[in-house]
């Protein structure tokens, strides 16, 4: 009687392991591509509305599996401005900090060290010509989470300059910022806020918003770190964009004037942060 039991129990195991075997063989076909033992005989060409319904299941399990996941995306086109943004709406007491023409590694490292000690992102208009020598930098502030922005290839007056001329300026700055900074910008700035019409259609078209200030600190003035300090802290207010440079000349009191009105915006209520990208 237990000779019989454990008879009936291996031809048991031995059916079972027989069946999940013929299972791993049909499933190692669907990921190998090999074909089935006996051939499938197709069905019919389906006609009329049912025909959609009736090959979606195939087309799905025909699908190359480098063809599987999310849609593309595309994104909505960039509406073309008339004027820069100026200011930036938010809650509370915000203000953003934007340094403009570099990056420059005689200046640039020192305000990113101080950006990082008080945990605050900004933003920072590059120019094509300084950061395809400094793209390290450009990786720093990336890792910081700052804004990196396009503030064309040499800082020309872009009102004097063709379509042709505008488009190369601002294009080929792109391409070093997405190359070092891991993504195309999307704000840019106009050298000395002179825009004109072809400004605004071709940073549109290079997916890029308008961005100006709406402090002026004229430290590239070099007119002391007491008084950059001091044109600041006057113009805090909630929404307020504030236009320094970090590049261009000698920046040592932009540093240093950082370094003071800081801390004490941060100690005021200020929400030092960066903006958000507007699609319509």
């Amino acid at each position: 009687m237990q000779k019989d039991q454990l008879l009936t129990r291996r031809r048991a195991l031995i059916a079972g392991a027989a069946v999940l075997g013929a299972a791993g063989a049909g499933m190692a076909r669907v990921l190998t591509d090999e074909p089935a033992a006996k051939p499938v005989r197709s069905l019919p060409p389906v006609s009329g509305p049912e025909a959609r319904r009736a090959l979606k299941p195939s087309a799905y399990r025909l699908e190359p599996m480098a063809g599987y996941g999310p849609p593309r995306h595309t994104p909505a086109r960039t509406v073309v401005r008339h004027q820069p943004f100026l200011r930036m709406s938010g809650r509370g007491h915000t203000m953003v900090l934007t340094f403009d023409d570099g990056p420059d590694p005689r200046y640039t490292p020192a305000i990113l060290r101080t950006l990082r000690k008080y945990d605050v992102r900004a933003m920072f208009f590059v120019c094509g010509e300084m950061a395809v020598d400094n793209k390290d930098l450009l990786g720093e502030m990336a890792d910081d989470g700052h804004i990196v922005g396009n503030h064309t290839w040499t800082h020309p007056l872009l009102t004097q300059l063709s379509r042709s001329a505008i488009h190369s300026e601002i294009e080929r700055t792109c391409e070093v910022i997405d190359d070092a900074y891991g993504e195309p910008p999307v704000w840019f700035r106009a050298p000395y806020g002179a825009w004109n019409r072809a400004t605004f259609q071709i940073g549109a078209e290079l997916g890029m918003e308008p961005l100006a200030w709406t402090v002026d600190s004229l430290d590239w003035t070099t007119p002391g770190t007491k008084t950059i300090v001091h044109r600041v802290e006057s113009g805090a207010a909630p929404g307020v964009v504030v236009l320094s440079h970090d590049a261009g000349g000698d920046r040592s009191q932009s540093v240093r004037a950082l370094r003071n009105y800081l801390p004490k915006l941060l100690d005021s209520g200020y929400h030092i942060t960066v903006p958000r990208r507007r699609f319509t």
